[in-house]
């Protein structure tokens, strides 16, 4: 950690020699505050400036703007009284001090203009609490709230009593988690029953905002310890409760299954150390998802979750469309993922053939490497020799699916003989007989019958059209 004077350093850029030109032309007091701050004294890197203006942030924008150089982008959101300035890779905001109240059913604040003191107790930690002055007493540091004590120490504390900080912003309780998550800072026990006390008030957020706090706990480097507190404090349960039902234990003539909740969070924090792919890991979280849904007891066989891949696939899209997560290829890729992950498994327990990694390849198309990857991350046990088999076995059939594709190619196979082939070559119209033919063509290459190139599949396309009474219309070329 840094301290002030090697800080004041880092405020070498020509940005904050504009910043300061302009504060001097408009005799306006200005600090740099909030993340800014904090990171400097973390030695993290940072492009989000935030400037707090003794005045209005619109006007003092317009001065900065008239100061700089070269190209750059003002933008005004005068309902909100600030203002960015895009420049030189730096993202500047400008924002008046100012102290807000907020009715308890809106998360629209009443904003009014405020002292210095008053704009740092409105936000949402110590750490981000602290403001440096740039004009005119260069270099003060203002910590009224001993955030600089709470970065030496590791703690996530609140300016005011945390239930007002939560009540007022309810996001709040979300950021507390992150910073925890993201920082491996602790929370202090008033914070966590103010989570605890808070947590219906999260119905006030949009679900995006929600989403945009939990994908950067997705992304910290161990997921698990943000979604721990999320479960405890019953966060979790006002927006995600299908992960909420994977929790617990069922327990039925001394037989036992594995608590899918935290099998799903050790999953999650497997992958996160082989990618940083925060849609892998989200596969990684809904894999199992469906497993309460098809939960049975069988006689003689225990606990079971058949169809569970299938039917967690089909949640997918509304678990997207719920979350307002995107519904394109991303949801896709894990929607797939999320179909496919028991395939790999399955084929390491057994004599892996040819045609069973042909089928693989052919259903995960490009997205193999990633169906792996989420695989590996799935082996969880307490019995380490157990682990080390399936791992072994993994890195066998991965050299089985790199053998099988440098010689078959069916990445992304398209069938060599399409549709409109057999119906041109037998003078179809659209009917059964093509999907028929199609079919036929695509599992004797699967199966390792058939050579994937054209000229044998339409040889082959001959074959199956004369069982079904059909003759060529025109001559193979």
């Amino acid at each position: 950690m840094q301290d002030l004077s090697t800080c004041l350093k880092s405020f070498d850029s020509p940005v904050f020699d504009y910043l300061k030109l302009a504060a001097q032309n408009t005799s306006t007091k200005i600090y740099v505050v909030g993340g800014y701050v904090r990171d400097l004294f973390m030695q993290r890197p940072s492009k989000d400036i935030d400037i707090l203006v003794l005045g209005s942030g619109i006007e003092f924008a317009e001065a900065f703007s008239k100061v700089i150089p070269g190209s750059h982008r003002v933008n005004f959101f005068k309902n909100f009284g600030t203002a960015q300035v895009v420049f030189d890779d730096l993202d500047i905001e400008f924002v008046g001090a100012r102290k807000e109240s907020y009715n308890r059913d809106s998360r629209k604040p009443i904003v009014e203009e405020g002292t210095l003191l008053d704009d740092l107790s409105r936000r949402d930690f110590t750490i981000n609490a602290m403001a440096i002055e740039l004009w005119p007493n260069f270099g003060e540091l203002q910590d009224p709230f001993d955030g600089y004590s709470d970065i030496e120490k590791n703690i996530i504390r609140t300016p005011l009593d945390p239930t007002i900080t939560f009540s007022d912003d309810p996001l709040r309780m979300m950021r507390a988690i992150r910073f925890k998550s993201q920082l491996g800072f602790e929370l202090t026990l008033e914070i966590v029953i103010a989570l605890e006390t808070n947590a219906s008030r999260l119905e006030i957020i949009s679900n995006e905002r929600i989403m945009d706090e939990l994908n950067k706990i997705i992304l910290s480097n161990i997921p698990s310890v943000g979604f721990k507190i999320l479960y405890n404090t019953k966060l979790l349960h006002q927006f995600f409760p299908e992960m909420v039902k994977l929790q617990g234990v069922k327990t039925k003539n001394g037989l036992s299954h594995k608590d899918n909740f935290y099998h799903t969070l050790q999953v999650l924090d497997n992958i996160c150390t082989a990618t940083p792919d925060l849609w892998l890991r989200w596969a990684a979280i809904l894999h199992d998802i469906a497993k309460p849904a098809t939960q049975r007891f069988e006689e003689g066989t225990g606990w079971t979750f058949h169809g569970h891949e299938e039917l967690g696939a089909r949640w997918v899209p509304n678990i997207f469309r719920k979350m307002k997560l995107p519904l394109n290829e991303k949801m896709k890729f894990v929607q797939k993922l999320v179909r496919l992950h028991l395939r790999p498994i399955a084929l390491t327990k057994t004599t892996v053939t040819d045609s069973a990694v042909r089928r693989l390849i052919f259903e995960a198309g490009d997205d193999i490497d990633s169906l792996m990857t989420l695989c590996k991350a799935d082996i969880t046990s307490n019995n380490d020799a157990k682990v080390k088999k399936y791992l072994r076995n993994f890195e066998l059939l991965t050299e089985k699916i790199k053998e099988v594709e440098a010689k078959d190619h069916l990445r992304n196979w398209q069938p060599p003989v399409t549709g409109e082939d057999i119906m041109e070559y037998f003078g179809l119209k659209e009917g059964r007989e093509i999907g028929i033919i199609k079919n036929a063509i695509r599992e004797h290459i699967l199966d390792g019958n058939l050579q994937n190139e054209r000229l044998a599949a339409l040889e082959f396309m001959v074959e199956e059209g004369e069982k079904l009474g059909l003759s060529l219309k025109r001559k193979i070329k």
